[in-house]
C-alpha cells in the first residue's frame, strides 16, 4: 500500500510503519519468517507472503 506522507511514498505493510523494501532486505539478508515474527510481532504471515508477491511482481514487470 502507498500513502502519500507516510514511509515517503514508498509501498508499506498494511499502514504499518515499515516498508516492504524493508521486509524484503530482512528475508534478502537470510531471516527466516519466525525471526521477522519474533523481532516485529505486529507482523501477519500474510504480510510476508504480500511482501514477496509484491516483489516478484515488480521483477515480472522489469521495474
Amino acid at each position: 500500500m502507498v500513502e502519500p506522507g507516510t514511509l515517503d511514498g514508498r509501498p508499506g505493510i498494511r499502514g504499518l510503519r515499515i516498508s516492504v523494501a524493508s521486509l524484503l532486505r530482512l528475508i534478502a539478508a537470510g531471516w527466516t519468517v519466525p525471526e521477522i515474527r519474533e523481532a516485529f510481532p505486529f507482523l501477519e504471515p500474510d504480510d510476508i507472503r504480500q511482501a514477496l508477491l509484491y516483489g516478484a511482481r515488480l521483477a515480472e514487470d522489469g521495474c
